[in-house]
């Protein structure tokens, strides 16, 4: 019996053959791009998890709703201070960053 030639790809080769090989422009645009999108679906997870509205964050931190939406929706990029202040003073948590080399 003949096995059928598998048409799947890993995320790995798609992202490759989609955006290219890692150090190229377009590939770079594509890794921030989800960087944002990460960071503003970690924030949101966190503070539905708390029971919080995007308005009550906003309040405790000291911004607003429509900022807080932005983040959350990666329309806006966040100061590092800023997201520091959404963590640890809205949230109540740490913010932990590093650097990947």
């Amino acid at each position: 019996m003949k096995q059928k030639k598998s048409n799947l790809k890993s995320l790995d080769q798609f992202v490759d053959e989609q955006y290219g090989k890692r150090g190229t422009s377009k590939r770079e645009k594509f890794e921030k791009g989800y960087e944002n999108f990460r960071l503003g679906a970690l924030i949101q997870e966190a503070r539905l998890e708390k029971g919080m509205t995007q308005e009550q964050l906003a309040i405790k931190c000291g911004t607003n709703k429509g900022y807080i939406s932005k983040v959350e929706n990666s329309v806006k990029d966040v100061r590092i201070s800023t997201l520091q202040k959404i963590v640890e003073v809205g949230l109540g948590g740490h913010l932990r960053l590093s650097i990947m080399l």
